[in-house]
C-alpha cells in the first residue's frame, strides 16, 4: 500500500495520538473543536476542480514541510507520534540495569550505541576495519566473488542479490531467489534520464558524491575510482529492467538448477557463494533478470580487480556512512537527504537511532508498543471492518456484468480465502541469537543485518511460516502478500493523530481505514499482478481467456488515464503505477458499500455541514493528507510504483459515480471525466 511518508497534523498536532478502540458513534456530538476534517479544508477552493486542494488545503497550507523531511503530512505525524513513545521505551532501557541477552538490554545498549557521539567520532572508520581489509586482500575473481557474499551478509550492496522466499508457481516452498542489484543511484533510470531532477543527481553523484567517499576513505586522487565506479555501476544498471517491467510475474520468473546458474555466470560458483551467504543445500534457484546476471558475469573481467576494490569500498562506506563520525554522515544527508530529496537539515539524532533500532528490532518494540497502545477490543473492531468490506466485495464481483461465471466462481474462492492480518502477531521472533553491546553503533547494526539475514536463509527447506508479519505493529503502512494471499494489517496503520477514534464518525473511518487500507489490500489480490495467483497464492492461470482481456482493457484505461498526469515536467508511469490505482479505485468504492450497511449513512444525518457520503471522500483523502518537496516527487515518479498523493485522491475519485453526485461535479470542472472515459473494475 505504502502510506508512505510523503508515506502511508490534523487539529492539535501535540494533542496525544490515540489508536481506534472504540466504535462509538459520534453523529450527534457538536464536532465544531474536534472534526479530524474541518480545519483542513479550504473552502476557496472548488470541489470539482481540485479534490484534494478542497479536503486538505487549509492545513498544507499551516504546515509547510520542516527542513528534516522531504515530505510533511499524516503519516510523518502519526510516525512522529510513534518515535517519542518508542523514545521512552528506549530511555527507560537505557537505566533498567537489565540482565545480558534480555530484551530490554538489547534495546538499551543499541540505543546508547547510536547516542554515543563522543565514541563514535572516536571510531572514526574503525568499525569498517575489517571488511576493508577483506577488499584489500582480494586478489581473483574468486575471492571478489565470495567478498560479494560477505558484504551482502552485512546489507552491502554487491552485484549478487539473493534472499529465500515463496516460490511463486508453489507457495508451499521456499526458493533461492535472485535478483538485480548493484547501482549505486536509487534506479536505473538515474543514469540514463535527461530530465532536470535526475541530471542534477547524476552530475553531482559523479562529481561530488563519489570524490567525497572515497576521500574519506583516504584516496589521495579520487579521480580514476569515481570514473571507473560510475562506469561500472551503469553497465550494471544498462543491464537491468525498468521500474514497470518488474512488475511482470511470468517474465520475472526463471526456476532452474542451481547447476543452470553456471550457464548465466560461469564465474561465480554458485555453491561456495550461496553457503557462504548461510544458504545450505541450494537445489533451486528462481532468476528475476537471467539478462542481468549475464551481464553481472561479463562485468568481473571487463573491469579489474582494482576497479572492483573501489566500487566495493565506496559501498562499503555508502551503507555504513549514517553509523559514523559526523563527517561522513553529513556527506550521507547533502546526498541522499538533500540532493536527491530536497531536506534542508537532519532529523535529530535519537529519531534516526530509533528508526534503525526498529528495522532490526522491530518486534522487540512492538512487542511493548502494543501492550500500551493497541489493546484487543481493537483488534477486533478492524478484523470485523475486514469482513464487513469483504462482504461488500463479494456483492461487487456478483455485479460484475464483463466477468463470466467460471471466472466469478474462482474469484468468489480466492476472496473467501484471503486472510487478515490485523494489529500485531500472535507470534513474535524470537531475538536470543541476536547480540547486542555499547561498543560499536556501526558494530550493532552489522550483527543486525547478519541476524535478519541468518534467519532468512533458516526458511529454505523448511516449511512455510504463514503467520510471520514483513512489517511492525508500529508501522504507518499495510500490504497484500499474494503468496500467501494475506493482507496484514499493523497497529500503526489505523492512528489517526490528535483525535481520539471514539469521537470519530463512521464516515471517517471507513473513507480513511476501510477504504484506503482494507478495501486497497484485498483488492490488490484481484489487481494486474495479483489477479495472477490463484486462491493458495500460486501464480496459476485461473480466469477464462476472455475474462483476462476484458479486464486488460478496462486496466488499459487507467494506464492511459495516469500516464496524462503530468508533475514537475514528468508523467506519471501509468503502467509502473497500475496495481496501486486499481488498489485505489477499488477500495474506493468497495468501501463505499460497505459503509452503506452503517447506521450513519442510513440516517444521512450532517456533521458540519457534510453528508456522511460527503464525509466519507473527505475521510479517504484523510488518509493522503500531506505535500512534498519538488526533489522527493520527481525521485518518486521515477522509482516508486506509487502515485502522488494528491493524484491517489483526485485520480480515482474522477472514476466514482457517487463523488460526483456527493459534491455536484458538472461537465467543464477541471475533474470531470465523460462517463465513458471512468473506469470500472471492480
Amino acid at each position: 500500500m505504502n502510506k508512505k511518508v510523503n508515506i502511508k497534523a490534523l487539529v492539535v498536532i501535540g494533542a496525544s495520538a490515540l489508536l481506534l478502540g472504540s466504535c462509538k458513534q459520534a453523529a450527534d456530538k457538536d464536532y465544531a473543536a474536534n472534526d479530524p476534517l474541518a480545519k483542513n479544508m479550504d473552502s476557496t477552493a472548488k470541489p470539482g476542480d481540485d479534490f484534494f486542494q478542497y479536503a486538505n488545503g487549509t492545513w498544507l497550507k499551516n504546515n509547510p514541510i520542516p527542513g528534516a523531511y522531504s515530505s510533511w503530512g499524516i503519516g510523518n505525524l502519526v510516525q512522529d507520534d510513534l518515535r517519542n513513545k518508542l523514545r521512552k521505551i528506549n530511555e527507560d532501557a537505557l537505566t533498567a540495569n537489565a540482565a545480558k541477552g534480555s530484551n530490554t538490554q538489547k534495546i538499551g545498549d543499541f540505543y546508547f550505541s547510536g547516542m554515543d557521539t563522543v565514541g563514535i567520532e572516536k571510531q572514526g572508520l574503525t568499525p569498517l576495519k575489517e571488511e576493508l581489509a577483506r577488499i584489500d586482500a582480494i586478489k581473483d575473481v574468486k575471492q571478489l566473488v565470495s567478498t560479494f557474499a560477505s558484504l551482502s551478509n552485512i546489507g552491502v550492496t554487491t552485484p549478487i542479490a539473493a534472499y529465500a522466499g515463496q516460490d511463486d508457481r508453489n507457495s508451499e516452498k521456499i526458493v533461492m531467489q535472485l535478483y538485480q542489484s548493484g547501482i549505486g543511484l536509487p534506479n536505473r533510470d538515474y543514469y540514463f534520464n535527461t530530465d532536470e531532477h535526475t541530471a542534477a543527481v547524476r552530475t553531482d553523484y559523479q562529481q561530488k558524491h563519489l570524490p567525497a567517499l572515497f576521500k574519506f576513505l583516504g584516496v589521495a586522487d579520487a579521480t580514476a575510482p569515481t570514473a571507473k565506479t560510475y562506469e561500472l555501476e551503469k553497465f550494471l544498471a544498462q543491464n537491468s529492467r525498468k521500474l514497470e517491467d518488474l512488475r511482470d510475474p511470468y517474465r520475472n520468473y526463471n526456476k532452474m538448477p542451481v547447476a543452470d546458474l553456471a550457464k548465466l555466470a560461469p564465474l561465480v560458483n554458485w555453491k561456495e557463494t550461496f553457503e557462504a551467504m548461510y544458504y545450505k543445500n541450494v537445489d533451486t534457484v528462481i532468476v528475476g533478470q537471467p539478462e542481468y546476471y549475464k551481464a553481472v558475469n561479463t562485468a568481473l573481467t571487463k573491469f579489474s580487480i582494482d576497479d572492483w576494490k573501489s566500487y566495493l569500498r565506496k559501498n562499503l562506506l555508502d551503507e555504513y556512512g549514517p553509523y559514523l563520525n559526523k563527517a561522513i554522515v553529513d556527506e550521507d544527508f547533502r546526498f541522499n537527504g538533500t540532493v536527491i530529496s530536497g531536506r534542508k537539515t537532519q532529523l535529530p539524532r535519537w529519531k534516526k537511532v530509533i528508526d534503525r533500532e526498529n528495522s532490526i528490532m522491530g518486534e522487540v518494540l512492538g512487542q511493548i508498543f502494543v501492550k500500551e497502545y493497541f489493546p484487543e477490543e481493537t483488534k477486533k473492531r478492524y478484523t470485523d471492518m475486514v469482513e464487513a468490506v469483504r462482504a461488500s466485495f463479494k456483492e461487487h464481483i456478483e455485479k460484475l456484468d464483463w466477468m463470466s461465471a467460471e471466472t466469478k466462481k474462482r474469484a468468489f474462492d480466492k476472496l473467501a480465502k484471503v486472510y487478515p492480518k490485523v494489529g500485531f502477531p500472535d507470534k513474535w521472533r524470537d531475538y536470543s541469537d541476536l547480540e547486542i553491546d555499547r561498543s560499536s553503533y556501526a558494530a550493532n547494526v552489522m550483527r543486525g543485518n547478519v541476524f535478519t539475514r541468518k534467519i532468512n536463509a533458516a526458511k529454505l527447506g523448511k516449511p512455510v511460516d504463514r503467520t510471520e508479519w514483513g512489517m511492525t505493529p508500529q508501522t504507518y503502512n499495510a500490504y497484500y502478500n499474494p503468496s500467501n494471499n494475506e493482507i496484514v494489517l499493523p497497529a500503526a496503520i489505523f492512528m489517526v493523530p490528535g483525535v481520539r477514534d471514539q469521537d470519530i464518525d463512521d464516515a471517517v473511518v471507513y473513507g480513511y481505514g476501510a477504504a484506503s487500507t482494507i478495501g486497497h489490500e484485498i483488492t490488490h489480490g484481484f489487481d494486474d499482478q495479483g489477479r495472477q495467483y490463484d486462491e493458495k497464492g500460486n501464480l496459476k492461470a485461473w480466469w477464462t481467456p476472455q475474462d483476462s482481456a476484458k479486464f486488460a482493457q478496462r486496466a488499459e484505461m487507467l494506464v492511459q488515464q495516469f500516464n496524462g498526469y503530468k508533475v514537475n515536467d514528468l508523467h506519471v508511469n501509468g503502467k509502473a503505477t497500475l496495481g496501486e490505482n486499481i488498489a485505489d479505485l477499488g477500495g474506493i468504492v468497495i468501501g463505499l458499500d460497505a459503509f452503506k450497511k452503517t447506521k450513519q449513512y442510513k440516517e444521512g444525518k450532517k456533521i458540519n455541514g457534510l453528508t456522511p457520503v460527503q464525509r466519507y471522500f473527505m475521510g479517504y483523502a484523510l488518509g493522503w493528507l500531506g505535500h512534498d518537496r519538488k526533489e522527493a516527487l520527481s525521485n518518486q515518479l521515477l522509482v516508486d510504483v506509487h502515485s502522488p498523493g494528491f493524484l491517489r485522491v483526485n485520480g480515482p475519485f474522477t472514476d466514482v459515480p457517487e463523488f460526483y453526485e456527493a459534491f455536484h461535479i458538472k461537465k467543464g470542472d477541471k475533474m470531470w471525466l465523460d462517463p465513458d472515459k471512468r473506469v470500472k473494475i471492480w
